[in-house]
């Protein structure tokens, strides 16, 4: 068993009940931007473990009967067709499987707003496309020298031209596919309407990372680093709260560098702000629920490894800086630890050089290395595959799982039906092939049944593997690094 460092039921708890509170201060009325991803949180689930995916949605759905959500997307991302890394989709394509997702979870979704706006044609079919599907639209405009103008931003000029977002319920949830998209904005616009029709509304950020009551240093507040280092963002103390309650919390630079100017536009829309510093505006419980310190900053450390291999393949295929990876070396500096603290590492590369070919490694719960090698049938993700779950099933290893029956039909449409170069099965098709001899095979049967156990594994291969591999990988919860090396010179991979 997964050894757990986050009472997942207690954070539920307390995020629903100072979320209550903040309603409540705020007369009914809070909009809620909420920082980071709504579904698949994975980095949290990653460095907190006991945390779930799925713990923001599930909170919100505790607050149903209050909670109406509106989806932000800006025009300028929907133009220029901007995806998400993780998915690989495009912003208006995870709009709408946003939409989708919180209506399965019993959520209700107002509306969809698109921000700076001016007239994007394929922001325009956007729009269209999402009313003809029945959803209401709204457009908010771009504020010249936002977010410094107050005076202009606060005005009719402003705020004022963009559509008020009619909504119906107390608890507001603004969220976007991505960061970007105008989620802040939104809500000031909103608050500054809602005054304008005598409504008393309140702002807060629904914040996961970092951890505002850890030390500034901690391996969760620096995992987070590693994570935003493409965005250059950096933890700090809150220089504000420090100042009003002389009491040292952690924040990121854009908070703290926003404030002042947020402070003054809440100010100016209200007349007053109850917020002393950017740590009073966050709704975040997550510190007061971890169980065991030691569980979470192992895995927080695994995690920055994860990001620097991460990092180091991007730059290689052209994809991100090199500055990143160097900012992702000086945080592994900060915590003492290098890439030989990851142990499915070495194993892979003692592997590799054994055979003399790319190879693999995992490592079970209880520290056992699986490796894998590259052989005519197999690449070697998919060899360590089949030899950890025969492992896990107690499964010898002179025991076929897959019957050569099965795999050279694969391998012969792979080649000379779909165009392949490259004969040998990945690992969807390990899976789907392993499937098939489950049917008639009670030993392949068995070695199906051990995959649920694969999930937190860590893992290592010692080329850059392919998409379809990785993405694998993700949905079987294997993580998975790689050496950022190229299995060969071709520089285009089907």
């Amino acid at each position: 068993m997964a050894k757990i460092g986050f009472d997942n039921d207690k954070y539920l708890e307390l995020q629903s009940k100072n979320i209550k509170d903040r309603i409540a201060q705020f007369g009914g009325k809070l909009y809620l931007e909420f920082g980071g991803k709504l579904f698949d949180d994975y980095h949290a689930s990653r460095v907190l473990p006991g945390f779930q995916p799925d713990s923001k949605v599930r909170m919100l759905y505790e607050l149903r009967e209050d909670a109406e959500i509106v989806i932000v997307i800006s025009a300028e991302d929907i133009e220029k067709n901007k995806r998400r890394g993780d998915l690989g989709i495009t912003y208006d394509m995870d709009c709408l499987r946003l939409i989708d997702a919180f209506r399965d979870f019993g959520l209700f979704v107002g509306s969809v707003c698109i921000t700076h706006f001016t007239e994007q044609p394929a922001a325009v079919q956007f729009k269209k496309r999402l009313e003809k599907l029945g959803m209401k639209v709204y457009k908010h405009y771009i504020i010249p020298e936002y977010p410094a103008n107050v005076p202009l931003i606060v005005s009719d000029d402003g705020f004022g031209k963009n559509d008020f977002i009619e909504t119906e319920r107390s608890l507001v949830v603004i969220t976007a596919p991505g960061p970007g998209s105008g989620k802040m904005a939104t809500c000031l616009s909103q608050l500054y309407h809602e005054h304008k029709h005598g409504v008393r509304a309140g702002y807060a950020k629904f914040e996961t990372f970092p951890i505002w009551n850890l030390p500034l240093k901690h391996p969760v507040n620096v995992a987070y680093e590693a994570a935003t280092a493409d965005l250059n963002d950096v933890n700090m103390i809150d220089p504000f709260h420090l100042e009003a309650y002389n009491q040292t919390t952690v924040n990121y630079n854009r908070d703290v560098e926003i404030f002042p100017v947020l402070n003054a536009i809440l100010t100016k829309i209200t007349g007053d702000s109850v917020y002393r510093s950017p740590t009073d505006m966050g709704v975040n419980m997550a510190g007061f629920c971890i169980v065991d310190d030691g569980v979470v900053s192992d895995a927080s450390k695994q995690e920055v490894i994860r990001r620097y291999y991460e990092s180091a393949c991007l730059a290689k295929q052209g994809l991100g800086e090199t500055a990143v990876v160097h900012r992702i070396e000086l945080l592994m500096n900060q915590l003492n630890i290098s890439v030989e603290d990851r142990r499915p590492v070495q194993a892979a590369l003692d592997k590799a050089a054994q055979t003399g070919a790319p190879a693999t490694a995992i490592e079970l719960e209880d520290g056992t290395l699986i490796t894998g090698k590259t052989s005519a049938l197999l690449g070697a993700a998919s060899a360590m595959l089949i030899n950890v779950v025969k492992n896990l099933a107690g499964i010898p290893d002179g025991i076929p799982l897959l019957s050569p029956s099965v795999i050279e039909p694969i391998q012969d449409l792979k080649v000379h039906t779909m165009g392949n170069h490259n004969p040998r099965l990945h690992v969807d098709e390990v899976l789907i092939a392993l499937s098939i001899c489950a049917a008639t095979n009670p030993v392949a049967k068995k070695a199906l049944e051990q995959l649920p156990k694969l999930r937190g594994l860590q893992a290592h291969a010692t080329v850059m593997l392919s998409n379809v591999d990785i993405q694998t990988f993700k949905k079987l919860g294997v993580q998975m690094t790689c050496e950022p090396v190229s299995q060969n010179k071709k520089l285009y991979h089907k």
